[in-house]
């Protein structure tokens, strides 16, 4: 396999299955901006229809019917998918709801690019396809033995992937990206979820008073201040490794498997304390029980997005990261409602 990296042009139309949603609307966002036509499928069951200005059909991606008429209509040559949900807990006690809405909407998906002769797919996957780690960093030999029902079904689109490759000849990107924020820098693109989950926008909620606190899961973990250490990167660093992920496959790569992260990490009070200096506001924060499953530490490793992509993070400082997420914060009060 070439260690070159790609030339960056990607030819459209694109299928961005989830486009509405907070990492698709910022890749359809830059795709737009590079001029390749995009048409987005989503449900809008998380996703914000206002968050997306390219051709929007709301299907649920396992409707076979719908998706044959966008191939039809629209011709796109190749796929990103990041429909999917994505809520650890909520699969354990509703795996059913994962396997279908996961596993079995990205089968109807790839019969359909079958179908209708769409090669090129490239798949947001997840570090949660390692499971508890064994080692740290985190690159992409580690073992992957997903201890949430919601890993395993992004592993085992990432095992249908390779199995359609090998029979069909689909040539595909799986991406398995740590923790993802920040928000566009002109504070127009952003993140929000009902519910909320992700530290960040729950730290800023606290300073924009909509949250009286924040909660630290555990302040005795195995790390320097006793609190869960994770790899924050940038949702515009997210979306440009889609774009060359899909350049790399047009130009004839025919798999691969990258994480993307930047191989640091920021712990819980790290973070708490960067967003206290950005914001200006005291933020409490109540130190309660550890969550059950929260490794200590979860940071990228490994070269290949360097190597294979020709990707490396543009804006690792959770400063950036914190300060991008505030401004969307400050714009959209309440989300995208306003």
């Amino acid at each position: 396999m070439s260690s070159s990296p790609p030339n960056e042009l990607v030819r459209g139309p694109v299928l961005i299955a989830g486009g509405a949603g907070y990492i698709g609307s910022h890749t359809v966002r830059l795709f737009e901006q590079r001029g390749v036509e995009v048409v987005v499928v989503d449900n809008l069951s998380t996703g914000h229809r206002q968050a997306v200005n390219a051709p929007l059909v709301v299907a649920d991606l396992g409707d076979r019917g719908a998706l044959d008429r966008v191939f039809r209509e629209h011709a796109p040559r190749a796929v990103v998918h990041f429909a999917a949900r994505a809520y650890v807990g909520e699969s354990v006690t509703d795996p059913a709801r994962y396997y279908r809405e996961n596993v079995v909407a990205t089968f109807t998906l790839l019969e359909a690019m079958r179908a209708a002769g769409c090669g090129e797919i490239v798949f947001s996957s997840t570090c949660a396809t390692y499971g508890n780690p064994v080692r740290i960093p985190i690159d992409e030999g580690h073992p992957q033995v997903p201890i949430s029902p919601y890993g395993r079904t992004k592993l085992h689109i990432e095992h249908m992937l390779e199995d359609f490759s090998r029979a069909y000849g689909l040539r595909f990107a799986a991406l398995r990206y740590f923790n993802a924020a920040g928000a566009a820098r002109d504070g127009s693109l952003g993140e929000w979820h009902e519910p909320e989950t992700h530290l960040i926008p729950l730290v800023l909620d606290v300073a924009a008073g909509r949250r009286a606190e924040i909660r630290v899961f555990g302040d005795d973990y195995d790390t320097p201040d006793g609190t869960c250490i994770r790899d924050y990167i940038h949702i515009e660093d997210l979306a440009r490794a889609h774009w060359l992920a899909l350049a790399r496959l047009q130009a004839g790569e025919s798999r691969l498997a990258v994480n993307l992260g930047t191989g640091q990490g920021f712990s819980v009070k790290e973070v708490i304390g960067a967003a206290r200096r950005i914001t200006g506001h005291p933020i409490p924060a109540q130190v309660v029980a550890r969550r059950e499953g929260d490794p200590p530490r979860l940071v990228a490793g490994g070269t290949r997005a360097r190597d294979q992509l020709g990707w490396s993070p543009e804006r690792p400082a959770i400063a950036d990261i914190l300060e991008d997420a505030w401004g969307f914060l400050r714009k959209h009060p309440r989300g995208f409602l306003t």
